[in-house]
């Protein structure tokens, strides 16, 4: 009978593990990424600051309609919408491709401003989807309302971003605020649509819609444009060149299908841009960007002689070192590119200006989320590539 007793002894301390382990893995204790029967783990209880937005309701709030005055990043005014927060008129649906259409739904680069004296922010909006984040974007950028105001030296500082876990959200974005009367601005989500929104401070406060700035830069791109995958809709960088130019952006990225297409082009010319950007390649090959970079240069110019357009190659792959595939066709790329731009200015096209792809994300990897989407510190250094760029362009 000795001899057995280790094996007993094992075996009867195998179960009290066993179920050591069972009752753990029920226990509200359980580490961050622990399930049960399926769910995620409330983070919320480990950190308060991973919560999602609280819902607020309070009967001392003044509610502002954003539609009252208007938002940037929101151009022909004058047509019909099938929905306010559209990028595109109810027009363009016959006239651009049905998935650009699709996409011209979401509030990508919009953005509202007013000024307050208010100790607290609340904001009430409707979202159109259901879908509140990405596998390798988060709801925040998907779907948040991202706010900045100005401090006493007139530089856009951020302030807060809502976190939604929910298609329609009544928070209280922040509260505690310094006493003065300042300018705000909230970006709109990048990757879902709005169906309404509206601004609240607590009653009694001064509250002032400001109307849109006119003259945008006109950013023209794919899915980098469009917003993948910044972590809040201010981190894009359309909204950090609006911000370090102090100029209104309109946001025409369109995820995977940024191609430089004539009637996206008859769009463009509608607008009374202080300059074109154009940042279509990541979407296209070399045959497609050879024979379409002239007619989309050309159309432009036909319609605004002296506006400035920027023809932008695409971002590198951040591990396009080890694959070279991938190295080749950014090579060939960017050569196709420089190509048509060579030929526009021997056809004497002025006001045009060209910006490398090379280190848009930077040299060391770190710039993606993904090796193709930027994550924050790609949009970072993007913009830092762009705006020297674009400050010659428009004579700053």
């Amino acid at each position: 009978m000795k001899t057995h007793r280790p094996i007993a002894f094992f075996l009867s301390g195998l179960i009290v593990c066993s179920a050591a382990l069972n009752a753990a893995a029920q226990s509200p204790a359980s580490p961050v990424g622990a399930t049960q029967a399926g769910k995620t783990p409330d983070v919320s209880k480990l950190d308060p600051a991973l919560a999602a937005s609280k819902a607020v309701v309070a009967d001392n709030i003044d509610w502002h309609d954003v539609t009252q005055w208007g938002l940037e990043g929101r151009e022909w005014t004058g047509q019909e919408r099938l929905r306010y927060f559209d990028r595109f008129p109810a027009a363009a649906e016959k006239a651009v491709p049905p998935a650009v259409w699709k996409l011209s739904r979401d509030s990508a680069g919009m953005m509202v401003r007013f000024k307050t004296d208010a100790s607290s922010l609340h904001a009430h909006y409707k979202l159109s989807k259901e879908t509140l984040a990405l596998p390798h974007m988060p709801a925040t950028g998907v779907s948040g309302l991202d706010f900045y105001a100005r401090d006493e030296a007139g530089r856009w500082r951020w302030v807060n971003v809502t976190r939604p876990a929910s298609s329609e959200l009544r928070v209280e974005v922040i509260k505690g605020l310094a006493p003065g009367l300042r300018e705000y601005a909230v970006y709109l989500p990048l990757y879902n649509g709005v169906e309404s929104l509206e601004i609240g401070v607590p009653k009694g406060a001064r509250f002032e819609g400001l109307a849109p700035r006119v003259k945008p830069v006109v950013f023209y791109g794919t899915s980098i444009t469009h917003g993948a995958c910044a972590s809040r809709p201010g981190m894009v960088h359309t909204a950090i060149l609006g911000r370090r130019l102090d100029m209104p952006v309109v946001n025409l990225g369109f995820s995977g299908n940024g191609r430089m297409d004539a009637g996206v082009g008859e769009y463009l010319t509608g607008i009374d841009a202080a300059a074109y950007v154009i940042d279509c390649l990541p979407n296209m090959g070399p045959a497609d960007v050879s024979a379409r970079t002239v007619p989309l240069v050309e159309q432009l110019r036909a319609a605004r002689p002296q506006t400035p357009v920027i023809l932008v190659e695409d971002r590198r792959f951040t591990n396009d070192w080890i694959t070279p595939a991938k190295a080749k066709f950014h090579d060939d790329n960017h050569a196709a590119l420089k190509a048509a731009f060579e030929k526009l200015q021997a056809l004497g096209v002025k006001n045009l200006y060209y910006i490398a792809g090379d280190a848009l994300y930077g040299t060391d990897s770190e710039g993606a989320t993904d090796a193709s989407h930027a994550n924050d510190l790609g949009f970072m250094r993007q913009a830092d590539v762009f705006e020297p760029v674009l400050r010659k362009a428009l004579g700053r």
